[in-house]
C-alpha cells in the first residue's frame, strides 16, 4: 500500500486509542508532555527492539517464526516466548523504567497503566508503518486496529506492577524481572497460535487478549472507583 492510504490504517488508531486511555484517566489527567514522551520512548523503543533482535542473530538465536512453524512447533513456541515475547516486552519496559518512573506525575497505579499504554502506541505505530508496505488497504486498517490493542494489553501487565512496585516502596528490579516474565510467556503465546496455526485456531490468540482486556477493564474501573472515594 503506497500514497496517502498509509494514513488512515496508522494514525486514525493511534488517535483513536489515545483518546480512550485520556478518557479514561480525565478525571485526573496526565500532563500531556509525559504522554507524548511516552509515545515517543515507543517510537525508540521499537528501534531498540531491531537492536537486540540483530543481538540475537549475532548469537546465532535469531530464527525465522513462519519456517518455525512449518518444520517444529515447539521450537516455534519457545521462540515465541523467549525470542519474540522477552525481546519486544524487554524493549518497552527499559524506558518505562529508566524515565517514566522518574515522573513526579507518576503518583498512583492508573498512571502506571495510562503511561505503558501511550508507550505500546508508539511501539506499534512503528510496527505498523513497516506493516502497511506489504499489507492490503483493509489488512493494513484491520492491523492498525488491534496492533497497538495487542501491544496495550501486554504492556498494561508489567507497567501496573511496576508502578505499584515503585508507589508501595518495593523492589522494582523484582517487579520487573516476575512480571516482564508474565508478559512474555503471555505474548509468546498469542504469537505461538498466530504464527503456527490454522485460521479456526485463532480464537485462542483472540481470547489470549479478550482475557487480559477484561482483566484491564476490571483493574481500571477498581482504580477510577477508589480514586473518586478518596476524592469525596
Amino acid at each position: 500500500m503506497s500514497g496517502s492510504l498509509w494514513i488512515f490504517p496508522i494514525l486514525v488508531p493511534f488517535l483513536f486509542w489515545a483518546a480512550y486511555h485520556y478518557y479514561h484517566d480525565r478525571h485526573r489527567p496526565e500532563p500531556v508532555f509525559n504522554l507524548l514522551l511516552c509515545a515517543g520512548l515507543g517510537v525508540a523503543a521499537s528501534y531498540l527492539s531491531r537492536y537486540l533482535y540483530l543481538g540475537l542473530e549475532l548469537l546465532n538465536l535469531r530464527y525465522d517464526a513462519v519456517e518455525l512453524a512449518f518444520t517444529s512447533l515447539p521450537a516455534l513456541f519457545a521462540y515465541a516466548v523467549l525470542g519474540i515475547g522477552v525481546t519486544e516486552e524487554l524493549a518497552k519496559m527499559l524506558p518505562f523504567l529508566i524515565v517514566v518512573l522518574r515522573f513526579k506525575a507518576l503518583d498512583e497505579p492508573l498512571d502506571s497503566i495510562v503511561y505503558g499504554s501511550f508507550l505500546a502506541l508508539g511501539f506499534s505505530l512503528m510496527e505498523n508503518l513497516h506493516y502497511t508496505d506489504f499489507l492490503s488497504r483493509n489488512e493494513a486498517i484491520a492491523r492498525g486496529f488491534a496492533g497497538p490493542l495487542v501491544h496495550i494489553v501486554f504492556t498494561s501487565v508489567w507497567a501496573y506492577h511496576i508502578g505499584l512496585a515503585r508507589l508501595e516502596g518495593r523492589s522494582v528490579v523484582a517487579a520487573a524481572v516476575i512480571w516482564l516474565a508474565a508478559a512474555a510467556v503471555l505474548h509468546g503465546i498469542y504469537d505461538f497460535v498466530v504464527l503456527g496455526f490454522p485460521a479456526p485456531a485463532l480464537i485462542v490468540a483472540a481470547l489470549v487478549i479478550v482475557g487480559v482486556w477484561l482483566w484491564r477493564l476490571a483493574l481500571i474501573r477498581r482504580l477510577n472507583d477508589a480514586r473518586r472515594a478518596a476524592a469525596d
